[in-house]
Order: C-alpha cells, then sequence, then structure tokens
C-alpha cells in the first residue's frame, strides 16, 4: 500500500489546516480544483502568516488591512478581523441601499456603526462585528436560534466584550459537554441575580419585555436592521460549518510559520465515533463531488504544513475527517481521510474491538508493573525492538530497586511508548509480534501468515495497512446504499484493508480492480479473496500508472462503473519520522498522490460525472 517509515504520533509534528471555507468565489468556486490565483502572488514576498492567508483564499489588501490593525504577533485577531472584512464586503451593495434609508431607531445605529459610503462599500471600524452591549448581543444570539437560556449563559461566561463568535464558540462547546445541562441551570442563576439587579434599568427591562416577540424572527426590526444582521447571519452559518477548525488556528498559523501540531484537534474524533457526540451530522458536498462513485482517501495526520489543503483542493474542496483509531482499538493510528460519504447512520463492526492493552492482550496483565500506566498502545509502525534493545532494559531494572528509581522509570517508559513493547514477565520487555498485530488492526487470524512471507515483511505489510475498524465505520453506510453488493476499484490496497472492511461489514465484493506494487502485499490479499471464498472477481495491477484513461474505460465497460475509489497513496515524503526527504506531495513517493486525483477525475468523467 505505502511504506509509512514508522510515523510518528507525537505531538510535535509539522501540521496545518486552513479555512479554505471562507475562500471568496471570484477566486474560485466551492468545486474548483485549480488553486486559482497562485501565480499572482509568486513574485511578491510574503511573510509566513501572510502567505497562509493568502492560501486561505483571502485578498491581499484585506490581509494587509488586518495586519495592519491588529499587529502579526496576534494570529486569531488578524483572522477574526478578515472574516469580518469579508462579511461586510460582501454587504456593500446592500450598505449602499442602506445609505438611502434613514435609520429611525437608536438600536439601528448601534448596529450599524460602520459608514456606508455610496458604491465604496463599508468602511470597518473595528476589527469585531459590533452590538451595543449585553441586550443586543443576547437579542443577537435569540435571533440566531439559540434559547434564552444560552444566550445568556454564555454572556456571563464570556462576558458583554465577547465577540458573537465567541459567544457562538461556548455555547456549541457547551453543548457537546456531558454537563452542558448542569452549566445552564447554573449560568441561569447568575442571569436571575443580573436582571435583578438591573431592575431599576428601564432599557434593559423593555428589551426583556419585547423579548419574545423578537425570538426566532427578525420581523420586528426595521429594514435597515433586518438586512445587515441577516447578511451578518449568513456569514456566521457558513463561518460555522467549519467552527472546529477556528478554534485550532493558533497551533495551525499562529507561530509565525513554525511547527504546528494537531494538539489542537480534540481527541481526534473527525465528525464522530462511538462514545462520543457527533460533531456533524451531515454536511454540504458540492454537487461535482457527489457519488456515486464514492471516494475514501486516507494519509497520515500528521503531515508537513499545508499537505492537507492542497490535498483537499485537488479532492473538491472537502475537509478532512481526523480520527485516531484509538477510539476503536487499543493501539493509536491518527489519520485524515476525505471523501464524499454520507456521515449519518454509522455503526461500528461487531464484535467491538478490545481497546485497551490488558483487554487486548489479557496475559500482560500480571506482569505488568504498576509504575506503567499505560492503557493503549502507540501507533504501529513497520519497525520493531530488536533484542539489544529489550535485554537493556532487563539489565537496568534488575540493577535497580523496586520500584526502580525516577530517572530509570522515565527511560523504560520512553522506550516502550516508543517501540510499543509489553511486559511478559519480571523485568521483561518483548515487542508486538505479527499476530497480536494483526489482531489490534482488525485482521483476521494469520492473515500475513504463510505463503512465504518473512516476519519482517509482515511487519512491514502490517504497519502499512489500514486500521479496519475505523475504516469499516465510516464505510458502513455503504451497506444499506449497495444492498446487492459493490464494485471496488482499490488504489494502493496494501493487505487489502477496505476489501477486509466491507468483507467485516457484510457487504457483497461483486468486482474489486486491486491495485498494489509489492508482490507480497499482493499475494497476502489474493490469499485472502481464496480463503475467504469470495463469490466475486478480484482483477490485479501492479502499479497505478498502469490504469491509462483507455484502461480505464475498458474496466468501465467490464464491471459497468465503480461504486467506491478507495485507497491511500504513499506517506513516505509525509511521514514525521522523515527526517531525510520530508517534502510534502512533491516527494518521489508521496507525489504519487496526483495518481490518485487523475484515476478518480477520469472515472468520475467516463461515468458521466464530469466535474
Amino acid at each position: 500500500m505505502w511504506d509509512e517509515a514508522s510515523v510518528s504520533d507525537s505531538g510535535d509534528e509539522d501540521f496545518s489546516w486552513s479555512d479554505d471555507e471562507n475562500r471568496k468565489e471570484n477566486n474560485h468556486s466551492a468545486c474548483s480544483i485549480g488553486r486559482a490565483g497562485e501565480a499572482d502572488f509568486e513574485s511578491r514576498p510574503m511573510s509566513s502568516l501572510f502567505s497562509h492567508f493568502v492560501e486561505m483564499g483571502f485578498s491581499q489588501d484585506l490581509i494587509s488591512k488586518a495586519i495592519q490593525r491588529s499587529g502579526e504577533e496576534n494570529t486569531e485577531a488578524v483572522l477574526e478581523a478578515l472574516l469580518t472584512y469579508s462579511v461586510l464586503e460582501e454587504s456593500a451593495q446592500g450598505c449602499s441601499e442602506l445609505s438611502s434609508v434613514q435609520r429611525s431607531s437608536e438600536s439601528n445605529s448601534q448596529i450599524l456603526n460602520h459608514e456606508c459610503r455610496g458604491g465604496q462599500g463599508c468602511d470597518v471600524n473595528q476589527e469585531k462585528l459590533i452590538f451595543s452591549g449585553k441586550e443586543e448581543l443576547w437579542m443577537h444570539l435569540v435571533d440566531m436560534g439559540f434559547t434564552e437560556n444560552e444566550a445568556s449563559a454564555a454572556l456571563d461566561k464570556c462576558g458583554p466584550n465577547a465577540s458573537l463568535f465567541e459567544l457562538q464558540d461556548f455555547i456549541y462547546a457547551s453543548k457537546i459537554t456531558d454537563s452542558s445541562n448542569s452549566s445552564y441551570t447554573a449560568e441561569q442563576s447568575s442571569l436571575e441575580s443580573d436582571e435583578d439587579e438591573k431592575g431599576s434599568d428601564s432599557s434593559f427591562n423593555e428589551f426583556q419585555r419585547g423579548k419574545k416577540r423578537r425570538k426566532g424572527s427578525l420581523t420586528a426590526g426595521t429594514w435597515e436592521e433586518n438586512v445587515l444582521v441577516g447578511r451578518q447571519r449568513k456569514f456566521i452559518e457558513r463561518y460555522h460549518s467549519h467552527d472546529r477548525h477556528k478554534k485550532h488556528l493558533k497551533s495551525i498559523l499562529g507561530d509565525g510559520g513554525k511547527r504546528s501540531t494537531l494538539s489542537g484537534l480534540p481527541h481526534m474524533i473527525g465528525f464522530g465515533v462511538p462514545g462520543y457526540p457527533n460533531i456533524l451530522s451531515q454536511r454540504n458536498i458540492c454537487e461535482g463531488a457527489r457519488g456515486p462513485p464514492y471516494f475514501y482517501y486516507e494519509n497520515v495526520a500528521l503531515a508537513p504544513k499545508g499537505v492537507w489543503e492542497k490535498i483537499s483542493s485537488f479532492l473538491f474542496e472537502i475537509k478532512p475527517e481526523f480520527v485516531d483509531s484509538k477510539h476503536f482499538c487499543a493501539a493509536a493510528r491518527k489519520r485524515g481521510y476525505i471523501h464524499n460519504l454520507p456521515i449519518s447512520n454509522r455503526f461500528p463492526l461487531e464484535p467491538r474491538a478490545p481497546k485497551t492493552i490488558h483487554e487486548a492482550l489479557p496475559s500482560t496483565r500480571k506482569c505488568w508493573p504498576p509504575w506503567d500506566h499505560r492503557t493503549q498502545l502507540n501507533c504501529i509502525g513497520t519497525n520493531y525492538a530488536n533484542a539489544q534493545i529489550t535485554e537493556k532494559i532487563r539489565i537496568s531494572l534488575a540493577h535497580s530497586s523496586d520500584p526502580p528509581p525516577s530517572n530509570i522509570i522515565k527511560y523504560v517508559i520512553s522506550e516502550c511508548k516508543k517501540w510499543n513493547l509489553v511486559w511478559v514477565g519480571v523485568h521483561k520487555v518483548a515487542p508486538l509480534d505479527p499476530d497480536e498485530i494483526e489482531m489490534l488492526l482488525g485482521y483476521p487470524v494469520n492473515h500475513t501468515r504463510g505463503g512465504g512471507i518473512s516476519s519482517s515483511e509482515r511487519y512491514r505489510s502490517l504497519g502499512n495497512s489500514f486500521q479496519v475498524d475505523t475504516v469499516a465505520y465510516h464505510l458502513s453506510v455503504l451497506k444499506d446504499i449497495f444492498p446487492n453488493g459493490i464494485t471496488v476499484l482499490s488504489l494502493f490496497s496494501g493487505i487489502g484493508g477496505a476489501e477486509v472492511a466491507l468483507h467485516r461489514l457484510g457487504i457483497l465484493l461483486k468486482t474489486v480492480i486491486s491495485v498494489e506494487i509489492s508482490e507480497v502485499n499482493r499475494n497476502i490479499l489474493r490469499s485472502w479473496w481464496d480463503q475467504t471464498c469470495q463469490g466475486g472477481t478480484l482483477i490485479e495491477f501492479s502499479d497505478v500508472q498502469e490504469l491509462s484513461f483507455d484502461k480505464l474505460k475498458e474496466l468501465i465497460n467490464l464491471t459497468g462503473g465503480f461504486d467506491l475509489v478507495v485507497g491511500g497513496s504513499p506517506c513516505n515524503n509525509l511521514s514525521g519520522r522523515n527526517r531525510v526527504s520530508r517534502n510534502g506531495l512533491e516527494g518521489r513517493h508521496s507525489e504519487l498522490f496526483y495518481d490518485y486525483y487523475r484515476i478518480l477525475e477520469t472515472v468520475k468523467t467516463l461515468m458521466g460525472r464530469d466535474t
């Protein structure tokens, strides 16, 4: 499939994700495959921060204005200003109309606190959308559909000086937590005490008396207020579709081009995993990206900066779903997935895989020292500890007290995490054997065993494979869509992770076109196909470059078309431990992503879904 070269899961890897949803329509459409505007900036020297915002689709003038106002050190303030300038720029036409209408109330002048200058648009005087105080903010939150309690709790928690975006963040974050109901109750009590204190404030009382009249509707306001608030609401709704990414922009953009990490992506649960509330239940995908054919692309989450933005720009601007497989099994595996699959009605494989080391490997429990607090393993790579490493650990512990001193414990735990070592006796650790790795990754017993395959080849093949339970959760939506079976184009197939996942889901594999360069991996997949008595047809190719336009046309005519195009291109030049040639998608191996894109585009064109 692809050579991972021991992907690091540490939190100090280069990673970034940009808010492509905010790219302006005059640069390119939401479905654009090209990267319009790059040539305009090639000759202009840019700071790292400036170039990041250019890649996000903001104009140079807006970026310069935002940086001049907020300072280059405060990335979040610059972003907030850019988002505000963008929505007000979109509102320029409406503003010119508003300037001809008499503003008849004091509240209107407070909301429209920027001056509209005919055809010149709006001159923004502040970097945030301005409201007249706690009452106006409360009213706007209620108008946006939030409950009165939610609006009150957010204001009491964040204060009247918070922006509308910050208040939204607080409300949505509170909804996700298990303790949201109790927190809202406490905040409501606080609000009631505030109301008592404000009993003599006639304007506040008048506002409270009119809140029911305004809830859920903008018709109570004047025409000019409705126009601007409507435009603000439209922008805010679009902004919130990627709201979870905004919260992590400090780690993504905020260190002046230095390293950024995935630490801001909470738990790496994608759009939702079993046991966690769904972040999204549905999403909007542009017409040209919708299936069938469905597609599913995977690669390491901890890629160099800009890689996932570039991948997304080719794959219909669809944002990646970052998931750690520790939510499905006892080992971590941080991956990004870009796909056009539905995200509602997913279900996990049954029986569920064990999610702790002792559940997965019960024989280790009696040997586990009390000072090793690991409950799950790190990412499984292609390398494993040799006898010298495990013997050095044994000697260190044998010559130490019980419990060992802190420096020895620190050394041993560090090595155990690095090599995924487990305890097999007193002072004895050992690497996972291939059979144990198969189980952790969701493959059947002896999946990579036999057929003249060596242990080192098994480790390499398994280290480069899908985690079946994770992938199956995403692909589970296909069971109802294709009750009579599915035809799959499997690129960079590896040892057949996608095929095993579909089979375990009970989806009939009518035809699989498998493309895999490793002969060892092809033998493993072919053996599994025979061992499981698949009734469909398996057609194998050794190189994605064999799939020319004419060959794909021939295969589509033979099979009647593909229902799913699945694969993960090589990550050699993306992996965190590759310090020699970690040059992103331009690397000799990882540039094969462009073949995935080429093949997907050709398939969609030949099947009448030209993008």
